[in-house]
């Protein structure tokens, strides 16, 4: 892959990762139910592709297991509450909130792992808190599009966890073989929740799950990975981050769901700390493949 394909792959996995709340939107069925179809799907498709390729998956050791079970059950909750926000909130209003991880990213690196946090870096959180409280149509907890956003917001602490949490095992394993198993993870803990709803599924939303699951998951993974090995983590974060302008776009598209100005202003705070903090050089050592969502 050369340089140029590598950014038209990337920019096609931020497309991707975009429609997954459109997707989320169409399907009749409980985020529960969503999550397991999804993760079921892609770790199936990721499987078949490592067969393909001829690679299995190692035992880990029991410390890198540990990790991977965590951020197995991290990104189930993580995807639960977003395709909650989705349900309740609107397509805009989950992806906006979602989009607050990186700050928690900085926060939690700095408990967790003793890493020093800049005043640069307490600038971009304090820019984040302010675009989301923009984006929040009321403070009112009984209005829907609150709730919502509480439920991204908590997808977005969730997968700052899941990004932490992976971090042991990121080198360990094969970037397909980690994704494979912790949506696999994934499937275990959230099918028995939804398993009667799948009896009631239509044709129709089984060709959504599907789609999430292997072009908007496995595939979009896929073409991240493989990006990378043209381009630096940090490039790549930077396309990723355009994730919500995407799912913005498709939801006014697709629903005629048009977020307020106040709040495309908020967002517009929240994607530009983004892009800001991914631009910054003296961070740029530790932004590695692990640190890219990979939502969707």
């Amino acid at each position: 892959m050369k340089s140029g394909e590598a950014r038209i792959a990337v920019h096609v996995a931020a497309v991707l990762f975009g429609l997954t709340g459109i997707l989320g939107e169409l399907i009749q069925g409980s985020a529960w139910l969503i999550t397991a179809g999804r993760a079921a799907f892609a770790s199936l498709s990721l499987l078949l592709f490592m067969r393909h390729l001829g690679h299995g998956i190692a035992r880990p050791g029991r410390a890198v297991s540990v990790s991977v079970g965590l951020a197995g059950l991290l990104l189930a909750i993580h995807w639960v509450g977003f395709f909650m926000a989705v349900k309740i909130g609107g397509i805009a209003i989950a992806t906006l909130g979602f989009a607050s991880f990186p700050a928690f990213i900085t926060l939690l690196e700095g408990l967790f792992f003793h890493e020093r946090t800049r005043a640069f870096e307490w600038l971009i959180v304090a820019i984040v808190s302010v675009g989301l409280g923009l984006v929040a149509p009321s403070f009112n907890f009984r209005d829907e599009a609150t709730t919502g956003l509480l439920w991204a917001i908590g997808s977005g602490l969730s997968f700052a966890l899941f990004t932490l949490a992976n971090r042991k095992a990121v080198g360990q394993w094969p970037a397909h073989a980690l994704a494979c198993i912790e949506n696999a993870i994934v499937a275990a803990l959230t099918l028995p929740w939804c398993l009667a709803e799948f009896t009631g599924l239509r044709a129709s939303d089984w060709l959504w799950l599907f789609i999430l699951g292997v072009v908007c998951t496995a595939f979009s993974h896929a073409l991240l990975v493989a990006s990378l090995s043209r381009l630096k983590a940090r490039s790549a974060a930077i396309i990723i981050a355009l994730e919500p302008i995407y799912a913005i776009a498709f939801a006014a598209l697709f629903f005629a769901q048009y977020p307020s100005v106040r709040a495309l202003l908020g967002g517009a705070l929240i994607i530009g700390a983004i892009l800001i903090s991914s631009l910054d050089k003296s961070r740029a050592p530790a932004m590695r493949a692990d640190r890219i969502d990979i939502n969707g």
